[in-house]
C-alpha cells in the first residue's frame, strides 16, 4: 500500500506495518482508520509539540492487537497492543526510553483501558483516536459495527429508552448516549477539545435528525 498519507515518517511506515493484519476484517480499524488517526494526531502535534517520532510509532501501532469490541478482552486491548508495540520497536533497535513512550501511548489511548495519559505524546494520541469515533465518522463506524456485532439500528418500541435501561449491544442507537456524545467533554489536549466540539455538534445534529425521522 502507498504510505504518502503517513508522511513525513513513509519509510517508518513501511517498517510498522509489516506488523500490521487486517486479516479480521474489521472495516472500523483498518489502515484508512490509521491514516486519519495520524492526520488528528499531526494536527494536534502541530499546536501541542511533543516527539513526533514517539506519537506517529504510537499511532501506527495504537491498535496492532486486534480485539474486538465483544470480547471480553476488549479492556485489555491497548495493554496487549502495547505490549507488542514495545517488541515491534525492540527488534527495530529503537532506545528504550522512546520504546516506553511509545508503550504509554498506546496503553492509555482507550476509552475502555481506563489509563490516565501522563505525556503530550499520550494525550494527543488519545485525542487523535477520539475524534475519529465522533463526528460523521463516528457514525459511520458506530452503524459499521453494529452490523458485525449484529444489533439492530434501535428499539421500535422505545426507542430513546425512556422507560428501559440502555443497552449499546442490542441496539446501535444507543451506543451515542452510551459512548459518543459523552467523549468530547474529555479530551486531554487544547487542539484537540476544540476539533472535539465541531465534531460532536455534527453527532448530534446526525442524532437529531434521526430522530426526527424514525
Amino acid at each position: 500500500m502507498t504510505t504518502a498519507a503517513f508522511a513525513p515518517f513513509q519509510e517508518l511506515a513501511k517498517s510498522l506495518l509489516a506488523y500490521w493484519s487486517e486479516a479480521n476484517g474489521d472495516g472500523s480499524h483498518d489502515t484508512s482508520h490509521l491514516q486519519r488517526v495520524w492526520k488528528n494526531a499531526a494536527a494536534i502535534h502541530a499546536e501541542e509539540g511533543g516527539d513526533p517520532e514517539v506519537l506517529f510509532a504510537a499511532t501506527l501501532l495504537h491498535d496492532c492487537v486486534a480485539v474486538e469490541k465483544n470480547s471480553p478482552l476488549r479492556a485489555q486491548a491497548s495493554r496487549l497492543s502495547a505490549e507488542k508495540a514495545a517488541q515491534v520497536l525492540k527488534s527495530l533497535d529503537w532506545p528504550e526510553a522512546k520504546i516506553q513512550a511509545v508503550a504509554h501511548a498506546v496503553e492509555a489511548h482507550s476509552f475502555s483501558a481506563g489509563v490516565v495519559p501522563t505525556t503530550v505524546e499520550a494525550r494527543s494520541l488519545q485525542d487523535a483516536d477520539r475524534l475519529d469515533a465522533i463526528g460523521m465518522l463516528g457514525v459511520a463506524r458506530c452503524f459499521y459495527v453494529a452490523g458485525r456485532m449484529g444489533s439492530a439500528l434501535y428499539d421500535s418500541t422505545d426507542p430513546h429508552a425512556s422507560e428501559r435501561a440502555l443497552d449499546d449491544t442490542r441496539y446501535a442507537i444507543d451506543h451515542f448516549h452510551t459512548k459518543l456524545l459523552k467523549l468530547a467533554s474529555d479530551f486531554q489536549t487544547v487542539t484537540g477539545a476544540r476539533l472535539a466540539k465541531l465534531r460532536h455538534d455534527r453527532l448530534q445534529r446526525f442524532l437529531d435528525e434521526f430522530a426526527d425521522e424514525i
